[in-house]
């Protein structure tokens, strides 16, 4: 029985799938596979029931599932005691980050952080939030940068700042003017949105139904390029961050009447020690200016607008 196993082990055991693990671990499905039937020769126990498509833990494997979790912790613990003798400006952060976040808001960040800290490593890892908050609690993640608020009885979370959401229209649009939008006006249109799973989709949803809009829901992606890049197309409509706004030239995006935000912050694992690398990290969001970010046409006044009544 060794480390990677067990890490193998538990990637099957959260996603119920060996594809699905396969793919979270960055490694061949046969392999992660191979491994797994290595592992329950040695334990001479079968750890799941194979259901097709699905895996589900057995007894045994329900029995090995908490002492497999405690042995990757200990040696994640070990890893980051030995971290902690170096200094504030050398060493690693492991960061998490959801996928509506990246490209727009945090990458430009991570691109100024490298260059006033050319010695710390950041290792980035990019998932929706349930498989974030997962690595923190797991210790595989230091910190994670995503929408908030989030509910999770070891997940402790600070806010960064607030990010209007923006009506995205094709070019030609009737109302692709300069003035704000009500989404109530867009109601009747083919609503493109994001998969389940991903909580921009919750924002843009929670965003209709205050505006007490009814959509179509026209087609869904993983992707929010994908989508702005259809509403260019004049496929539908749909809503954005700002950030994103920053980074498409080719849809108009105007701000909504009434303002709608989402709240953007940082997720650290409630009792896991912080090394001076981490602290050092954090202190740079938190001093960062985030207003040059969301500087998207319409979106600091609707920010400000939105700002006193946002929510999750």
């Amino acid at each position: 029985m060794d480390v990677k196993q067990l890490r193998y082990f538990l990637a099957v055991a959260r996603t119920g799938s060996f594809v699905k693990a396969a793919e979270e671990e960055g490694v061949a499905q046969p392999s992660l596979s191979q491994m797994i039937k290595k592992l329950e020769l040695d334990l001479d126990a079968p750890l799941f029931d194979r259901l097709g498509r699905t895996v589900r833990l057995t007894a045994h494997g329900e029995a090995l599932l908490p002492h497999a979790e405690a042995v990757l912790r200990s040696i994640e613990m070990g890893r980051k005691a030995v971290e902690a003798a170096r200094s504030a400006s050398r060493g690693t952060v492991a960061l998490g980050v959801i996928p509506t976040l990246l490209p727009g808001a945090f990458a430009p960040v991570l691109d100024e952080f490298r260059k006033a800290f050319p010695e710390i490593q950041v290792h980035l890892t990019e998932r929706t939030t349930e498989n974030l908050l997962e690595k923190l609690r797991l210790g595989e993640l230091d910190i994670a940068l995503l929408v908030l608020p989030i509910r999770h009885p070891e997940i402790v979370c600070s806010e960064l700042f607030r990010e209007p959401l923006l009506a995205a229209l094709p070019p030609g649009h009737p109302l692709a003017g300069n003035g704000p939008v009500a989404l109530r006006e867009l109601q009747g249109e083919r609503l493109l949105l994001l998969r389940e799973g991903h909580c921009l989709r919750e924002n843009v949803l929670e965003a209709c139904t205050r505006a007490r809009a009814d959509f179509e829901s026209y087609f869904e992606s993983d992707q929010l390029d994908s989508l702005l890049a259809l509403v260019e197309a004049g496929f539908g409509v749909s809503l954005a961050p700002a950030t994103a706004a920053r980074r498409n030239s080719g849809c108009r995006f105007l701000p909504l009447q009434p303002p709608a935000v989402r709240r953007v912050g940082y997720a650290l694992a409630g009792g896991h020690h912080l090394l001076p690398v981490h602290r050092t990290f954090i202190q740079f969001l938190r001093k960062y200016d985030w207003k040059k970010l969301i500087g998207a046409p319409g979106a600091a006044e609707a920010g400000e607008r939105a700002a006193p009544r946002a929510g999750g």
